[in-house]
Order: structure tokens, then sequence, then C-alpha cells
């Protein structure tokens, strides 16, 4: 079989899928309207969508073709594949599926940028390659995100319900609708693994995020990274390490210290599960640039590692800095000194200073001693906003 005769074969079956996806996220509707002769490129975590959206154009357009990049041979040149089917097959639209896999992709989209009069749109789940990729084609690219489910796109998609996004003053000052309220039923299953949009097809989300994890630290890591075979094992117990930690004090230096590794080796490894879209770095509050970040993990990647009942604190604290990371929010996080209780987060809106403490019912003004902000408040599983008290669920509103 030759390489054009099973592209073609894939694509149908791609277009194929792509017809029984009925239900779209909100960037299917952004990107199918963009317009112009940019390149779309689209960045997000493995599991996030990003291979169905590229399907369900695929259905939409019949001079759209289908290609993931994994199916090419090694030595495959991307520019004469294109041109190829351009030319043999009229193909206009080029969706190009995990891109960063094929060796020489960004000289290869530069020369169909100016070469060829096609589009191409592509995906990627390395962050750090698509940085690199919008910095070297430069006008010739618009980059998007296309992220797990925000918990309201997850109440759209799993349970039907629809409900109005939410502004930072709105949640602020708690003026919410009953039905965001009532939401918060579903918050835990929520948390417990229905963010993962591939959670709407499997019982159990669980054992296809763990192979996910497997897969970026055994390829999508090394793409970005030059390392030793044993250090993929480093990073997988890295990972487990923070699975398996209370949040306060996981930083480079306790990452250092409890896997035997250098601070530059804790902070390149971090970096890297971060733009693979595993950890969440939240920088510290103030001018002292000796603080180190506090590391935190994607939820529900905690769930590999802990049962829910353990990890439940931690898993809030995931979904905070996931949501309000979701929502284009600033933050840093806050941190006391010998012991001193302190609440978790800072983030500055409308010149005010407002901290904020993530837990449970129990949680309240004892955190905020010694604490000089504008607002004070906690963020727990509460049924109703109160005093200087919200339900946490309604960060999931912030964005799409």
């Amino acid at each position: 079989m030759s390489l054009y005769t099973q592209i073609l074969q894939l694509h149908d079956l791609a277009v194929g899928e792509g017809k029984r996806r009925v239900l779209k996220r909100d960037l299917y509707a952004e990107v199918i309207g963009s317009k112009g002769r940019h390149f779309v490129g689209i960045v997000g975590p493995r599991g996030a969508g990003k291979t169905i959206l590229l399907k369900q154009i695929a259905a939409s357009d019949p001079t759209a073709l289908y290609l993931s990049a994994d199916t090419l041979p090694d030595d495959a040149d991307l520019f004469v594949v294109v041109k190829d089917l351009a030319d043999r097959y009229k193909y206009q639209v080029f969706l190009i599926d995990e891109i960063h896999f094929l060796p020489g992709a960004m000289a290869s989209l530069k020369q169909i940028y100016d070469f060829l009069e096609v589009r191409v749109m592509f995906t990627s789940s390395v962050a750090l390659a698509m940085q690199a990729t919008a910095h070297d084609l430069s006008r010739r690219v618009r980059m998007h995100a296309l992220d797990y489910f925000s918990f309201r796109e997850f109440l759209h998609f799993a349970h039907g319900e629809d409900h109005a996004l939410l502004s930072l003053d709105e949640f602020l000052g708690g003026k919410v609708s009953p039905g965001h309220l009532r939401a918060g039923r579903f918050f835990v299953s929520y948390l417990s693994g229905g963010l993962l949009p591939f959670a709407m097809e499997e019982a159990d989300p669980m054992p296809l995020l763990a192979a996910t994890l497997e897969k970026i630290i055994e390829r999508d890591i090394p793409q970005t990274l030059r390392l030793r075979v044993d250090e993929l094992s480093i990073i997988r117990k890295l990972v487990a390490f923070v699975g398996r930690s209370a949040v306060d004090g996981i930083n480079y230096s306790s990452l250092s210290t409890n896997l035997g590794i250098t601070k530059y080796k804790a902070e390149q490894y971090v970096d890297a599960l971060e733009k693979a879209f595993v950890l969440q770095r939240i920088l510290p509050a103030g001018t002292n640039l000796l603080r180190e970040p506090k590391v935190l993990l994607m939820p529900p990647v905690r769930l590999l590692h802990l049962p829910i009942e353990q990890a439940t604190g931690g898993l809030r604290e995931d979904f905070f800095a996931f949501a309000i990371r979701q929502a284009g929010i600033a933050i840093r996080y806050l941190k006391g000194t010998r012991g001193q209780k302190t609440p978790d987060f800072l983030i500055e809106h409308r010149g005010q200073n407002i901290a904020l403490e993530i837990g449970g019912r129990g949680k309240g003004r004892s955190q905020f001693k010694g604490i000089s902000a504008d607002r004070k408040i906690v963020l727990a599983p509460d049924i109703v906003p109160q005093d200087n008290r919200l339900p946490l669920h309604l960060l999931g509103f912030l964005s799409r």
C-alpha cells in the first residue's frame, strides 16, 4: 500500500468519526471561522480533544485532509507530502495532528506557507515545542489553547446543563444563579475524572490517564529535552512524589532532597512536565527572587497516586490553579514564616489584593491572621455564598 493510499484511507476513517461526534468544543467555531492566510496551531494536553476537533473539521470541510503525523515515516518531507496531495487530490486545508513528532516540521511549515496556496491547521501536546513554533513562524501562525473541560463545559457535555459565564466581579460578589449553586452536586465527579474529555466514553478514565502520563514521559518530554534513559524513571518518581505529598512545601528544594537530584535538574524536569500539562507552577507573592515556585499537579493526576479520600485537599488546590489559569487570572502563592498559618493564594483585581484560602468547611479566619489584604475569602465546598466564604466550584464558570 502506498503512503498516499494509506493517508487517504485514514482520512476517510477520521471523517467518519468526526461525523459521529455531534457535540463540539467552543474552540471549534472559533477555528472554523478563522479567515486569512495564517496557519492555525492548537496546543493542549493529551486527551483534551485536539484530535477529535481536527476530525470534526475534516468532516465539515470537503477540501480538508486529516493527517496524523505519527503515520508518516521519519524520512518523509512534509512539504513534498502536502504539495503532492494538494496537486493530485486538490485538498486546500491540511489538518496535521501532533506535528511535533515530525523532524523538521517547522521548516516545512515555513516552506508550505511561502510557496503553496494551502492552509494548515496543526496540533501539539507539547507546549514548549509550540512556543518555539509561534516564535519561528511569526506572522504565519496563530496559536490557540484547548484544555481539559472547564467545570462549565463538563456540565454541558456530561449532563446537558448550560450555565452562563461568570465574571470575576460576579464570582467575588457571590452574584450567581441558583443553577450555578446547584451544579455543585456534580463537582466531585468532575474532580474525579470528569474534566477529562475521554471520560465521556470510559466508566473509569484513570487507566487511560495513567497510559497518557506514561506516553508523555516516554515520548513527549524526550522531544524537548536531551535525557539519559535512567532520567525517565526519575521523572516518573517526581510525579509520584508530588502526587503522594501534601501540597505545601513542594518546590525545587524538596524535590531535590527527596529524589537525590540537583535543584537544576528538579527545575528542568518540572519545566518539561509543566509544558506537557502534567504539573502547574505558582510563583510566590512579593519580590524575593530566591523563593521557589509552589508545584501542583494538573487535576486529576493526583488520583493516580492517592484515593480521593486522601487526595481531596491537594485536588482542590490543583483545581483552583487550573480554573484560575483557564480564566486568564494571575495568581501568586503566600508563604508564612516559622510555621505561621497563611492563606494559600493572592490575586490582584481592580487595584485590590485578595487573599484566598482553599479548604474544607472547617477553614476560617485563623488563616488570615497577620495578612494585609483588601479582601479575605475562603473557598470551600459550601452550598451557598456567605460572609467571606464562596463555593469553590463556582471558579469553574469563569471560563468557557
